[in-house]
Formats: structure tokens, sequence, C-alpha cells
């Protein structure tokens, strides 16, 4: 980084990319420059040239340079990212530069409106490895009276005109994170999401790049806002031909009122481009989580082993149907077993108990102490289930406190699975809870906690009729970072019926994503090749489910479900009581080799692989280019005879490699004899250049639909 108070300006430059800040003193800030790479000896000054623009007829005759904010104050007629008001007046801000300061990780832009009377801070950090930055943004209130804040994008932020086409991510609860990839068009693309968690529907992550970038080629521009709950995104091509891509919190009327002297922060964006397509993008982010998100506690230990007793047992919880559980689940190879729903107080379904954190004395009469010594004995650890911010009707708690939930007065709750939602952000209520999962986990040998978060917040009023889903969100992260500290060695998981809390927010202060409810493992090959364009595979909870999935009511081989677990955190959510014994030696492989490689899955360099609709392709390449597993699924049938040539990417051109098909085993194609049997992949398998499997590539074999097969590539 470099700040040249000479020429106004703050340069980042890292990886393949530059970003140059315009921060003259006394002028709004913009961004001159965010791109492919310059030379480090190339004068800002005449990038700044270049960026220049004119008049022209039919628009303003001064020339209007966008800020950072897009206030109302700069004068252009585009959307607006912030909006604020005094009573009606004060409304039309004009942000400009007073100070930048070097921070130790980027900087600090601050800039204010003597007319107004607010004060707006950007802090910019800046991550020299990947060329990753962090925006945000804070508002302060320096008049005497009270602030109305409207409208706040952290950052408002242009991008080149030739990036034509948006991809956003969209779907429904067991369908998350589903690509859409749309051109750009005259207006404004706009995704607002009103659920309280980031949701099901709308993830909070947009990519915007050439029509012609594809995995591993073409520029991309990625951005991601890290928060978990309302949210506004916007794309805006103006009639100039100007191009605005923003975010941030979205919020109700009246829920940010500044009184003199008070702040906002909005939360966090994290941008990052690639000129070398959106797998590599997606590396960035990747990184990002895994070395900033994540604790160094988790990023040290291999990624266990995981079952849960959901699928299995329902809420028919009995304490030597578990055990058994528990002992087939050691036997094949899992190393957590996590407890779910239905442990505490009368949670015989989901119509009561929700609330009541204490052990059940009717269905655990001796304690949760049985059943977590059998598990550990086993020489697993121990998980359980909470869903903290809910609440059933027909529960001790709720009739205790009818008061503590959100609601809207005089407005009928809306019904969503029998539940309320508790206002956390009552001191009362947030240490109630922390007192309760705190003296489960004080109680008990429990290393992992599945929290859980299964409706939206449809009325997310206060007692005094004040919306409060945006404090909701501060209260639920400061509820958890306070459990972490007060439990350092318990992990934890984001689940939000499925992946709708998957935010960088919630992976700040979380150790692991549910990434769907649906264990479908078709399903899952589209799920999971969506969340990775953000989430690392080391993050991403992928589970083997049931053989026939009860959400989706199709039928799948064990090798399909271990196969697609396999290439994530994996677990099992199945009853492996009624499994046949050639299954669970099967899902014991499948064990075993994800043991044998989740070291390359987790920490090496992720790609996917453009491929037919039919196919769907990803791989994990080692750093070291030493050794690499590549997934590759048919997904459906294909309209010519033989299937597309595997082109792989990610390997040393130089080296040659021993190719081998490690998944499923024993599995031959559907006409032989096909590459698998000329290579001998089944067995010792075949050294192979780099530069053969890169640029020739090899011929697919034969296979019907829903069929996984993995390679597993390492240097002699």
């Amino acid at each position: 980084m470099q700040i040249d108070n000479r020429e106004d300006v703050v340069r980042f430059d890292a990886g393949d990319m530059s970003f140059i800040l315009s921060c003259t003193t006394g002028e709004p800030p913009f961004v001159i420059y965010w791109g492919p790479r310059l030379a480090s000896d190339m004068p800002d000054k005449e990038v700044a040239l270049l960026h220049m623009r004119q008049s022209a007829h039919g628009i303003e005759d001064s020339i209007l340079q966008p800020s950072l904010a897009m206030e109302p104050g700069i004068g252009y007629t585009g959307s607006s990212g912030f909006s604020a008001h005094r009573e009606g007046s004060d409304w039309g801000s004009r942000f400009v530069v007073s100070q930048v300061d070097q921070t130790s990780t980027g900087c600090r832009v601050g800039c204010l409106d003597e007319r107004t009377a607010i004060t707006l801070d950007y802090d910019i950090a800046f991550s020299s490895d990947t060329g990753l930055l962090t925006f945000s943004s804070v508002i302060t209130n320096r008049g005497d009276q009270s602030l109305n804040l409207i409208d706040m994008a952290t950052i408002c932020l242009p991008i080149p005109q030739h990036m034509t086409d948006i991809i956003g991510f969209t779907g429904r609860w067991a369908r998350e994170f589903q690509m859409e990839r749309i051109n750009r068009f005259a207006g404004s693309y706009v995704r607002e999401n009103r659920r309280g968690r980031t949701s099901h529907d709308c993830f909070p992550a947009l990519i915007l790049c050439d029509d012609k970038t594809s995995e591993q080629a073409g520029e991309a521009y990625g951005l991601h806002l890290a928060w978990s709950g309302n949210s506004r995104m916007r794309v805006d091509s103006n009639g100039d031909g100007r191009v605005f891509a923003s975010m941030g919190a979205l919020l109700f009327p009246g829920e940010i009122v500044l009184e003199p002297g008070r702040s906002f922060k909005s939360p966090d964006v994290i941008g990052a481009f690639s000129s070398s397509g959106l797998s590599a993008l997606s590396r960035q982010f990747h990184d990002h989580v895994r070395h900033t998100l994540l604790r160094p506690s988790t990023r040290s230990r291999a990624r266990p082993v995981h079952y849960n007793s959901w699928e299995a047992v329902y809420f028919d919880h009995d304490l030597e149907r578990l055990k058994a559980l528990a002992s087939r689940a050691a036997d094949i190879g899992v190393e957590r077993f996590v407890l779910d729903d239905g442990w505490f107080g009368a949670r015989r379904n989901d119509r009561a108990g929700l609330g009541d954190w204490y052990v059940s004395d009717a269905v655990y009469p001796d304690g949760l102490k049985p059943l977590i010594d059998h598990v550990t004995d086993l020489g697993m650890e121990m998980g359980i289930w909470f869903e903290p911010e809910m609440v059933n009707p027909d529960s001790d708690l709720f009739r205790a406190h009818p008061d503590w939930i959100l609601t809207l007065d005089g407005v009928d709750q809306v019904s969503f699975r029998n539940q309320y939602v508790l206002d956390i952000s009552r001191p009362e209520v947030s240490d109630h809870l922390f007192e309760r999962v705190s003296a489960i986990l004080s109680d008990h040998d429990i290393g992992y906690v599945k929290w859980d978060m299964n409706r939206d917040l449809n009325h997310p009023g206060n007692d005094q009729g004040f919306a409060r889903a945006h404090t909701h969100v501060l209260a639920l992260w400061a509820l958890i970072d306070r459990l972490r500290d007060a439990h350092p060695d318990v992990e934890f998981e984001s689940c939000s019926s499925g992946g709708a809390r998957a935010d960088f927010g919630m992976l700040a202060r979380t150790d692991r994503i549910w990434t769907s409810d649906s264990n479908d493992a078709l399903d899952r090959q589209i799920i999971q090749r969506g969340a990775s364009h953000f989430l690392p595979l080391s993050v991403m909870g992928a589970h083997v489910g049931p053989r026939h999935c009860h959400i989706t009511g199709r039928t799948l081989s064990m090798a399909m479900r271990a196969g697609t677990a396999l290439m994530g955190h994996m677990g099992l959510e199945l009853n492996l009581l009624e499994e046949s014994a050639d299954e669970l030696d099967e899902l014991k492989t499948a064990i075993a080799l994800y043991k044998t490689h989740r070291a390359l899955l987790h920490a090496g360099d992720f790609y996917r692989i453009d491929s037919a609709e039919y196919l769907n392709i990803i791989g994990v390449v080692a750093q070291d280019k030493s050794e690499a597993l590549y997934s590759v699924t048919y997904l459906t049938g294909h309209a010519p005879a033989l299937p597309s040539r595997l082109h792989l990417v990610g390997l040393d051109l130089k080296a040659s490699y021993r190719m081998r098909q490690v998944w499923p085993q024993n599995w031959v194609s559907e006409k032989s004899p096909s590459i698998v049997e000329a290579m001998d992949l089944a067995g010792e398998g075949t050294v192979v250049s780099g530069e053969a499997l890169m640029k020739a590539g090899m011929q697919l074999p034969v296979a019907p639909p829903e069929t996984t097969l993995l390679f597993y590539l390492c240097t002699d």
C-alpha cells in the first residue's frame, strides 16, 4: 500500500489487482481505478488523467464525480447510497475528505459535511497476499439534534462498463446457492432481503464479469456483504454509461436514530478482483475465510467426521437406540456425534418446549451424562443442538415471559413452524439465553454446538413498537461471541433451516456452515457448487443422507451420496441401524478416503471446471501442486454417445502425475474397456504429464446419471 500526499491518492497493489482511491482534501473520495495490476512505477496522475470525463449535451455542465457514498449532496441524479434527515431537513449531505491516515491493515479516510454536521469515516483493509479489500464505514451525528438514518450502503463502487454480466445467488429452503447469471441491463438490478437472516433466496453476494468470463479465464469482480440480516444489493447501469455496485444493511423505518454524538457502523463489504476467471476469484474469498475469519484452533484442526442424529431419530429419543447409533458410527470411523432437536423440556415434537433449555427428565431421567459418556468412551466428541433465538408458545419460558418476543402490536403473529422469535436485543433475554446455554456446556463434556434458527423475522418489533431486525443481528453476534469467550474449546455451527445464515459475519464467530437441509446428493452437487463461489470446503457441512431422501423423494446410491459428502466437511445424517452390511462397509471406506485426503481438500486450491450441463466437475490442488483430487459427477444423461473430454486444471505443466480413480471402488464403465481399464485407474494407475492432462485431456468413461467418480493424482 502507498499513500501519496502530493497526489492525494491511496493505492493498493497485490496479486493481479491494483486499487487507486482519490482522497483530495475538501473533495468527495472516489475510486480512480480498480482492476488488473498496474506497473508499480506507473504514475497515479496518469491514471487519474485517463479517468477524466467531460460534459455532454443533455447532461450537467459540471463534471460530477461519484463518491463512495453517492450521497444526495454531490448532485448526481443516479441512485444514492446514503439517506438521512433531521425532521425533514439536513437531508442533502456532501461528504468531503478531511483526513487520511494509514492503519496497520490499510487506511482510514475521514470525511465530513459541516452543513449537516455529519461525519463519515471509511476504513479500507487490504490483504497484501490476495489483494482482497474489506470496506466498512461509520456515520456519526455531530449535530445537536437526533439524526434519522434511512439508508446507508457500506460502499458504492464503480464497475468497468465491459463487465456485462451479473451473477447473483437465489434459491429457497433445501435449494440454496442457485447461481443466476444475467446480462446487465439499463437501469437497476436490485436484490433486497427482509427476512431478518441472511436468507435462502438472497445470499448477499454479487459477481460482475465479462460475458466471456469462465471458470479459468476472464475478468471478474466479487462482492460479499458480511451481514446476517436484512440487506440491499444494487447494480446501477446509468444513462451516462457508468456502472455502480453497492451493498449495505437494509433498515426498517426508525431502526437507526442517532442521538448527538452517536455513531452507526455499517456491515463490512468484502471485495475481490480476478483476471483469471471465477475460480481464482473464489480462491481469494476462501483464503479470507480460512486465514482471517476462522479461529486458529479451527484452522489447525483436521475437520472431524460428523454424525448428526436428526434424520435417524427426529424427536424419538431413546437412550439405548442412541447408544447403538453412536457405537455403529464409531465403528465406521465417525469422530463427532451430535444430538439434534428433542433432548430438552417438553420437546417431543415441534409444537412445544422450545426455549426450555433444561435436559428432559422424561426422556433422560439420568441426564445426558450416560449418552455423553458412551460417546466419549468410544473416542468421539459430543455435540448438541440449540435454537436459542426461538420459543414455542407452548413452553415454560413463554408462559413466564410472553413479552419477550418480537411482534407487532395489534397484528397477529405470522405462523411459522409453531414458534416465535425472542427479542434478544433485550439484555434480560440475552442474559437468560447465555446462562442456559452456558450451563449445559459447563455441566457436560460437549465440544460442539449446532446453532439453529428456523424462521424469518416477519414482524421484528419490540414491546415498545420499534423495529429491531438490525439490532437482533448485533445481539446475536454478541451472544455467540460471549459464549465463545466463556467456552473457547467449543466449536459452533451456523445453521438456519439449512444455509439461511451463511455469511462472513457468522463465519467470523462460527466454525462451520450447515449448507442445506437437503441431503439429496444430486441437489447437493449444485448447492455446494454454488456455495463454493464464496465458501471453502472446510466450512461447508456436507452429509451422507438416507438412501431415500425425505425432502425430494429421490433414491440414490451410497456411492453417489458418500462421494458428494466427501467434497466438503464430511458428515452423516442417516439411520446407521437400518443400513445393510455392504452399505456400511462402503460408507466406512468413504470415510477412510475422506480422512486420507481431508488435509488436501481443506487446505488446497479449489477449482470449478467448465463443463457440459450434465456434468459437475470440481477439484482441489495442493498449493505446491504435488497432489490433486477431482470429482466428476454425471448429473443426467448426455446427448452425444460419449461424454466429454476432461481437461484438468491447476496442475504443474512440467510435472508427471500418477493418476488413479479412488471412488467408487471396483467401479467399471457401462461399456468396457474404458479409460479406467486402459490406464489401470482402479489399480496402480498410470503416470501422465500435467501438460497432457491439462491440454490434451482424457476421455471420460461412459457412466449412468447420478454417478460420482473421484480421481486422485500425485507426483511420484
